[in-house]
C-alpha cells in the first residue's frame, strides 16, 4: 500500500504507507483558509545595523509583495544573536498554499532589493570579516544585460 502525494512542482511522490504512519505530514492547505498559512524566510544582519531598521526594512519588503493577508499582519522575530550577525525571520500570511514558490520568490526579491536601496548588506553563511565596501547592488545595476525592467 502507497500514498500519492502531488508537490507543488507538480512532482507525484509516491511514499510507502509504512512510511507515513511512521512520520509527520505537513498540510499546508487544511487550515489556510481559516487561519492562514504563514510564509516565512531569514536574513542573517551584521550588529552594527540597528534592529528596528531591519524590522522597519523587512515589514516594507512584505509590504511590497502581493497575494498576502493584511490579517494576521507581517512580523518579525529576532531568531538568534549569532557571533557575527543577529537571525531575523520575516513571516507573512496567505490565504492559500497555491502558489508558495511564486509568492517566496517574490518575498525574497523585495527582500534583496529593500536591503540594497538602504545599503544594507545580507551577511553570508561563511561571515569572516566585514568586507572594506559593504556588499551590495546598487540601484543603477539592478537591471544590468541581460536583465529586463519587465521583471518585478
Amino acid at each position: 500500500m502507497v500514498t500519492h502525494l502531488r508537490t507543488t512542482k507538480n512532482e507525484e511522490v509516491v511514499v510507502p504507507n509504512s512510511v507515513v504512519l511512521q512520520s509527520h505530514v505537513v498540510n499546508y492547505s487544511k487550515l489556510a483558509k481559516t487561519h492562514g498559512l504563514i510564509l516565512h524566510t531569514t536574513v542573517s544582519i551584521g550588529y552594527e545595523i540597528p534592529w528596528r531598521q531591519v524590522e522597519a526594512m523587512l515589514l516594507l519588503a512584505a509590504e511590497r509583495t502581493g497575494a498576502l493577508l493584511s490579517q494576521p499582519a507581517p512580523f518579525v522575530l529576532e531568531k538568534s544573536l549569532g557571533d557575527f550577525a543577529v537571525t531575523y525571520e520575516l513571516n507573512v500570511c496567505v490565504e492559500s498554499a497555491a502558489g508558495m514558490p511564486e509568492r517566496y520568490s517574490t518575498l525574497h526579491r523585495n527582500v534583496l532589493d529593500v536591503f540594497n536601496e538602504y545599503g544594507v548588506q545580507i551577511m553570508t553563511p561563511a561571515y569572516e570579516g566585514d568586507p572594506p565596501e559593504p556588499k551590495l547592488v546598487p540601484q543603477e545595476r539592478w537591471f544590468s544585460a541581460p536583465a529586463v525592467r519587465t521583471r518585478t
